[in-house]
């Protein structure tokens, strides 16, 4: 049995993994997948892949491209997930912003350096026309810091995954002014360099096993509900977010990759073109 290392946000998004693990689909191929849960984001997942704390991430686009061209010797595999992540923009419930302008010169709460809620507030500001020059941020690690920092008043707004937020604005804590998608497929399955290179035919069954999963995971019976129970989620929340997700079976092409480096250089998070075969397996 081979042991591999693989970690991932606590989100609905992984539902697939965590069927085919318990389902043993990888004991199957003599894989022992041992999955970690990184609340903290991919800003943390960078940081695990470049010290091989980990053989395998299912992690955001633009953090991992950002971080393999900081050095972090890691690649990615294949797309996982072929439609935008939906970033919803927060507030404390009683804070005085009433809309994304008036955030202008505030302060982001992100989980840190380099995660996504840190690369989507520079998406963001460019989206809305705002020098980023004068982005602020506050570290708050996770959402449970998210929670407190904004009710503290330690930093203004925070970017998260629309959907999991949404329990947090049904309880009356967070205000949401409103969205921004990513401009990319959100999510890829990457890998260490060390692993890739001494593990080909395990890389390969893995890939196998999830692909399957994933291309008939919209198909099972009561999905959606399984989904609300387990991620505690409303059922017509779950079936939104359904509805606009798309698992992807096939690597990251070329004209997307290009588009996150373009947007990545524009807004200075990078220092110098990174060519695509340092990045893409």
């Amino acid at each position: 049995m081979k042991t591999v290392r693989i970690i991932g946000v606590p989100e609905h998004f992984n539902l697939p993994w965590h069927m085919a693990i318990e389902e043993g689909a990888f004991e199957e191929r003599g894989i022992d997948l041992q999955w970690t849960d990184i609340p903290e984001g991919t800003g943390r997942m960078c940081q695990m892949l470049a010290d091989e704390e980990t053989d395998l991430a299912i992690i955001l686009t633009e953090g991992l491209i950002k971080s393999i061209s900081e050095g972090n010797k890691s690649k990615i595999i294949q797309e996982y997930i072929a439609s935008p992540l939906l970033w919803g923009i927060h507030v404390a419930a009683d804070s005085h912003f009433k809309t994304i302008s008036e955030l202008a010169n505030a302060k982001a709460a992100i989980s840190r350096f380099g995660s996504g809620s840190h690369l989507m507030a520079y998406v963001n500001a460019q989206n809305e026309g705002w020098n980023t020059e004068n982005l602020q941020f506050e570290i708050i690690n996770n959402l449970e810091g998210a929670k407190k920092g904004l009710a503290n008043g330690d930093a203004d707004y925070f970017m998260w995954e629309h959907f999991t937020t949404k329990p947090i604005v049904d309880a009356g804590l967070f205000r949401r002014l409103g969205d921004c998608p990513t401009p990319w497929p959100c999510f890829v399955i990457a890998a260490t360099t060390n692993f890739i290179e001494k593990n080909d035919s395990v890389l390969k069954h893995i890939l196998e096993v999830i692909n399957d999963y994933t291309t008939e995971f919209k198909q099972i019976p009561s999905i959606d509900r399984t989904l609300s129970n387990r991620y505690e989620q409303q059922l017509e929340d779950i079936k939104k977010w359904l509805s606009i997700t798309k698992w992807s079976q096939n690597q990251i092409n070329l004209n997307t990759y290009e588009k996150v480096i373009d947007t990545l250089l524009e807004l200075n998070l990078i220092n110098e073109r990174l060519p695509h075969h340092k990045a893409l397996h």
